[in-house]
């Protein structure tokens, strides 16, 4: 699945497919997550199994340094994928993409910070200097980028006004029942919805990336791998 206007981002040695770990805190997550992955590069990927599972926030933060020092050491993906939800914490903005900028209550800085503390001293490894990484914030969960374009009252300005004015304009526990119908779904029904909203979106991104900056800055992040694998050629080429 690659829509006709995305243009291929980057790709592995010899041209195979990059090789990617995803974490999220969900299996749910997870599986929208690979589908908005490959809409964001233009081309499949192999899937890389991480070392440990996570389930939820903590959870992602605590073993990301671990996964990211085992895939670096022990596997040869290209890459690390990492998506967790907001939930009440400070959204992703532009300034926080301003040079050594770091809020300490923003869980994609905290994600970011983490990884490079765990591979800034790591030395190179399986024909690369190091694991690349792209890190995606849902605000206030991912229920909400499923929700994008089918419901006007949702996104990430919406959330922001209302977080301001002292009353969100919808739920987490909303979003889960406009999304899947129920407050509890099964494992099936979970998957089924969010892959069907990650197809959707992977048509066409750009409505996704406007109204959720978290998601912007995942792209961002993908976008930009050309660099790093033209790094990584550039040392398998010369042994």
């Amino acid at each position: 699945m690659s829509p006709a206007h995305v243009t291929p981002v980057a790709s592995g040695p010899v041209g195979r497919p990059l090789r990617i770990a995803l974490l999220g805190e969900s299996l749910v997550d997870e599986s929208a997550l690979e589908i908005l992955v490959e809409g964001v590069l233009g081309a499949p990927f192999a899937r890389v199994q991480p070392n440990l599972r996570a389930r939820g926030w903590p959870s992602v933060l605590q073993i990301l340094p671990a996964i990211a020092r085992h895939l670096h050491f022990n596997t040869d993906a290209d890459g690390l994928v990492v998506l967790v939800d907001a939930d009440d914490s400070e959204p992703h903005t532009a300034t926080h993409e301003a040079p050594g900028y770091f809020h300490p209550r923003c869980r994609l800085c905290q994600l970011r910070a983490a990884f490079r503390r765990a591979t800034r001293r790591l030395p190179a490894a399986r024909g690369r200097s190091r694991v690349l990484r792209a890190v995606g914030l849902a605000v206030p969960a991912a229920e909400a980028w499923y929700l994008c374009g089918l419901d006007e009252r949702v996104g990430e300005e919406a959330w922001l006004a209302g977080r301001a004015a002292g009353r969100s304009p919808y739920t987490r526990r909303e979003l889960k029942l406009r999304v899947y119908g129920t407050e509890r779904p099964t494992l099936p029904q979970a998957v089924a919805q969010a892959t069907a909203a990650a197809l959707r979106h992977a048509r066409d991104l750009r409505r996704l990336e406007n109204d959720f900056p978290g998601f912007a800055a995942l792209a961002a992040d993908l976008r930009g791998w050309a660099a790093g694998a033209g790094e990584r050629d550039a040392m398998l080429s010369e042994e």
